[in-house]
């Protein structure tokens, strides 16, 4: 209970957050894309969404323009969450392979998403001094999650924020590179898995294909019984 009471408490944190003046004006300001200009977006900072007690932490970069940050869940609404969740699971840690809307009935099993940065960004380009800002919740996600024994980071951006917090907390990364199906194991944190992000200009060029990340999410599997 006291770990759900935090959890909740970190969520408000993170939807009031005001940090960063050029992200608030974009994701107030932002334009609904024709296929969605009869709804309400979110435009809010989008926080972490899953199974508190999972061992899996999954990080992308950013809310999507016309996804998380018109739904209000991370990875919801768009293709990239179509893709990822389809992948989920196929491979067991999600109840349905769809992620449409926050009522959906979407339930992450032994697994919790998150962003490294909460607000929507203009490009798909955080700043450094945003990334900087957005810090201190994955942080704060990061260690309430008791149960973590592995991080899947999506892309090169949240591979590489994740590394700047482990080398903060004193851990060793210096052989860490990101490549897709990179794995670390850890003597001191959770392994590290990495894959490319699960964008449309990724999976709709071959770039990363379903079965390309399903071979990860299984080794993720494999290795949590070892």
């Amino acid at each position: 209970m006291k770990e759900d009471l935090r959890f909740e408490a970190l969520k408000a944190k993170v939807v009031s957050c005001r940090l960063c003046p050029r992200l608030v004006d974009y994701r107030e300001k932002v334009k609904p894309s024709a296929a969605y200009a009869d709804q309400e977006y979110w435009r809010k900072p989008v926080p972490g969404f899953g199974d508190i007690e999972g061992r899996l932490l999954i990080l992308g970069l950013a809310p999507a323009r016309n996804g998380a940050e018109r739904t209000g869940r991370i990875f919801t609404g768009d293709a990239s969450s179509r893709f990822l969740v389809s992948a989920l699971y196929a491979t067991g840690f999600t109840n349905q392979p769809t992620s449409e809307s926050r009522d959906d009935g979407l339930t992450y099993h032994d697994c919790y998403i998150t962003a490294v940065v909460k607000c929507v960004p203009p490009g798909d380009k955080p700043l450094p001094s945003e990334f900087a800002n957005c810090s201190r919740y994955l942080e704060s996600e990061i260690l309430l999650l008791k149960n973590l024994k592995a991080v899947l980071a999506l892309g090169a951006f949240a591979f590489t924020e994740y590394v700047r917090f482990l080398k903060k907390s004193g851990v060793n990364v210096k052989d860490l590179k990101f490549s897709h199906g990179a794995f670390y194991r850890m003597a001191d944190a959770p392994s590290v898995y990495a894959s490319y992000h699960p964008s449309p200009r990724n999976t709709n060029t071959g770039k990363l294909t379903k079965s390309m990340l399903v071979s990860v999410l299984t080794k993720v599997k494999r290795d949590f019984s070892i």
